[in-house]
């Protein structure tokens, strides 16, 4: 362990000390164990999101969103909505409309990971998700991840965002495993044959550019197995028993519709959605040849000295810059026809 890594462990193991919290000695227990019984990461690649640093603020970039999309584009469409809708409801005169307006035409013709607008910074953010894995596969959630009192079933509007609001300011670790993790991480590139010479280069200058890592809070997804391969089947979730209640909604109504499913295969699928909730807490369940595990989830983005890392030029995209607002004038009027 080199002297840096060696200080920054005894600070985190320090200030846990001082804190004197059963609790986080209990989620340092569970982050320990799951460091043996799931020693391997298993990276899925990168995501995307918005950050914006305010006028005066030197030093804290803060999430706008969930830093959950698959490309750069789908994260400056974000962006792009975000300004005209700013422009619509919250503009305070014409010359605050006019500037967010232009920045908004200007994400409508190019593929800007970068706008300043009266005086806030906003940047595409780029992260990179990853799951721990062991013999039995990904990690399901721990005992000490976070659970409803009293567990709801019920349909409900998508949760809010776990990551609107979160400072990107590395070195604020809750733990000493947490820690350890942010540390090894600073070293993660890509490698081997599989990855494109310019992939593995730019992931070599962002280790350079981005030295610090910033975890971003836990989610939890729901994956298959088939056979030794997992894939994600749907939208990460803030909690398990949100992904709980999200798998139980595929087995029940979104997969049958979509993969118009028989009526044995429909009853099946029902059957199991009914075993796992009345489980209680469970994590994982079977139909047919098909395996779904609750997952555990996390997330990392870079940071150097001039804040989070955008997206890089090998990111894939798969849409171009569009127009996705009717025109808007710096009087506020919304032209439809335009």
């Amino acid at each position: 362990m080199s002297d840096d890594w060696k200080r920054q462990i005894d600070a985190l193991h320090s200030e846990l000390v001082r804190r004197d919290d059963p609790a986080a000695w209990v989620s340092e227990a569970d982050a320990l164990d799951a460091s043996y019984l799931y020693p391997h990461l298993a990276v899925r690649g990168p995501v995307f999101g918005l950050a914006a640093r305010e006028p005066g603020d030197e030093t804290d970039w803060r999430l706008l969103n969930d830093v959950m999309d698959g490309t750069p584009q789908q994260a400056r469409d974000g962006l792009n909505s975000l300004l005209w809708f700013r422009a619509k409801d919250d503009a305070d005169g014409r010359a605050e409309r006019r500037a967010l307006l232009a920045a908004v035409a200007r994400l409508e013709q190019e593929r800007v990971n970068e706008v300043t607008v009266l005086g806030t910074r906003y940047r595409v953010v780029r992260g990179e998700e990853f799951a721990r894995a062991g013999d039995d596969g990904l990690e399901p959630p721990r005992p000490t991840d976070p659970e409803p009192t009293v567990p709801s079933w019920d349909q409900r509007p998508s949760p809010p965002s776990h990551d609107a609001g979160f400072a990107l300011a590395p070195g604020r670790d809750s733990g000493v495993m947490a820690g350890a993790l942010r540390l090894a991480l600073r070293g993660f590139t890509y490698a081997g044959d599989d990855c494109p010479p310019a992939v593995r280069e730019e992931a070599r200058r962002a280790v350079r550019d981005y030295p610090e890592v910033v975890l971003l809070p836990v989610s939890f997804g729901v994956a298959e197995r088939r056979g030794e391969r997992w894939r994600p089947r749907g939208a990460l979730m803030p909690t398990p028993h949100d992904a709980r209640r999200l798998l139980v909604h595929g087995l029940t109504e979104f997969w049958p519709l979509l993969y118009d499913l028989d009526d044995a295969d429909r009853a099946a699928f029902a059957h199991a959605a009914d075993r796992f909730k009345s489980a209680g807490r469970a994590n994982e369940v079977v139909v047919r040849d098909q395996c779904f595990r609750i997952c555990r989830v996390e997330r990392m983005v870079r940071v150097g000295p001039d804040g989070p890392e955008p997206a890089r030029p090998s990111d894939v995209e798969t849409t171009d810059p569009m127009k996705l607002h009717p025109t808007m004038d710096e009087d506020g009027a919304i032209h439809y026809d335009d």
